[in-house]
C-alpha cells in the first residue's frame, strides 16, 4: 500500500514538472510573452508671444494615439538630466570653419547642467566615437578639440548609427549635428534615415553651414527630420553666427519636456500612428513635439 502511494506521488510530482516544463517552453517560445512598447514624446511648449512655458506638471499634459487619450506613463520636466549626443562634421570641406566650430561647441558643453551626460561623435566617410557620454565635461571637450577635418561626408549613415545608440539611454536624449555639405558617401538613403529617427523619436537639432545651407535637398531632408523628432533646424549664415546658434540649441534644451506612455494593442501593420499633444490650463500656445511614429 506504501508502494502503491508513493508511486502515485512520483506521478503526480511528474505531471506537475511536465506542466511546468510546458508553461516554460511556452514562455520562451514567445507563446504567452508579451513585450510592451514605450512611446517617448518630447515637447516644447511655447505661449502665444513666442516665449517658453516652463513648470509644467504631469497633470498639465495629455497625449492622445489616433485619436484616443493614452495615459502617461513616465514624465521629465525640463530640470531633469538629459543625454545629448553631439555630431560633428569633420568631412574634408570644414578645414577653414573647425576650429571656430569647435570652439562653439566647447562653449555649449559649458552651459550644460552638471548632472548631463554628453557624448561627441565625428563623421567623415565614417563615423568615430571620440567620448562615450560622460558628466565629465573637460574629457567631453578636449574630445572635441582633439577633432581634424578630412575624407568625404556620410551624414546619413553617422545620424542613424547614432540615433541607435543613443535610444539605448534611458531618460531625456537629444541629438545636435552639425553639417557643411551635402552627403556623399553614405549608403543609407535620405528616406530610409528619416524613417528611422521617426521610429527611434530623438529630437534632432541640426545645424547646416556652408554648402548644407545653399542645397535645398538637404534643408529639406534636415527640417523633415527635425520636425519628426520634436526637434529644430538652425542656420548659419555667417561664420560669426557660429557661437549663437549654439546657444539657441542650448536655449531649446534647457526647456524641454518628455512624456511617455505605452503604446496600445493593435495589429502589426507598420502604419504610421497618429500622435496629439494639448496642455491643459493654457488658452494660446504653440507645442513643438513629435507627429507620430512607424510601430515596430
Amino acid at each position: 500500500m506504501r508502494k502503491a502511494k508513493f508511486l502515485i506521488l512520483i506521478c503526480a510530482a511528474a505531471a506537475v514538472l511536465s506542466l511546468a516544463s510546458l508553461d516554460w517552453a511556452q514562455d520562451n517560445a514567445g507563446v504567452i510573452k508579451v513585450e510592451v512598447h514605450l512611446v517617448e514624446v518630447y515637447a516644447t511648449v511655447f505661449d502665444h508671444k513666442g516665449y517658453y512655458v516652463d513648470g509644467l506638471g504631469r497633470d498639465s499634459f495629455e497625449v492622445y494615439e489616433d485619436g484616443k487619450r493614452q495615459q502617461i506613463s513616465s514624465f521629465e520636466t525640463q530640470s531633469q538630466a538629459l543625454s545629448c549626443a553631439i555630431l560633428l562634421d569633420t568631412s574634408g570641406s570644414m578645414a577653414e570653419a573647425l576650429p571656430r566650430v569647435k570652439n562653439s561647441i566647447v562653449k555649449f558643453i559649458d552651459q550644460l547642467d552638471s548632472h548631463d551626460m554628453v557624448a561627441i561623435y565625428t563623421f567623415d566617410q565614417r563615423l568615430v566615437t571620440r567620448q562615450e557620454f560622460t558628466t565629465d565635461k573637460g574629457m567631453a571637450k578636449r574630445a572635441v578639440l582633439r577633432t581634424r577635418a578630412e575624407g568625404g561626408t556620410a551624414l546619413f549613415d553617422s545620424l542613424s548609427e547614432v540615433s541607435l545608440e543613443t535610444s539605448a539611454r534611458s531618460g531625456k536624449k537629444a541629438i545636435v549635428v552639425f553639417t557643411d555639405g551635402d552627403d556623399n558617401s553614405s549608403a543609407l538613403t535620405a528616406n530610409t534615415t528619416a524613417s528611422r529617427a521617426a521610429k527611434l523619436g530623438i529630437p534632432l537639432y541640426a545645424i547646416a553651414a556652408g554648402e548644407a545651407t545653399r542645397s535645398r535637398q538637404l534643408r529639406a531632408i534636415l527640417n523633415e527630420l527635425s520636425q519628426r523628432t520634436g526637434g529644430a533646424t538652425y542656420e548659419v549664415k555667417r561664420p560669426t553666427d557660429t557661437e549663437g546658434v549654439f546657444l539657441d540649441v542650448t536655449h531649446d534644451l534647457q526647456h524641454l519636456y518628455m512624456v511617455s506612455y505605452h503604446a496600445p494593442a493593435g495589429p502589426a501593420d507598420g502604419r504610421w500612428r497618429k500622435i496629439d499633444l494639448a496642455v491643459k490650463g493654457l488658452k494660446k500656445y504653440s507645442i513643438r513635439a513629435k507627429e507620430g511614429y512607424y510601430p515596430d
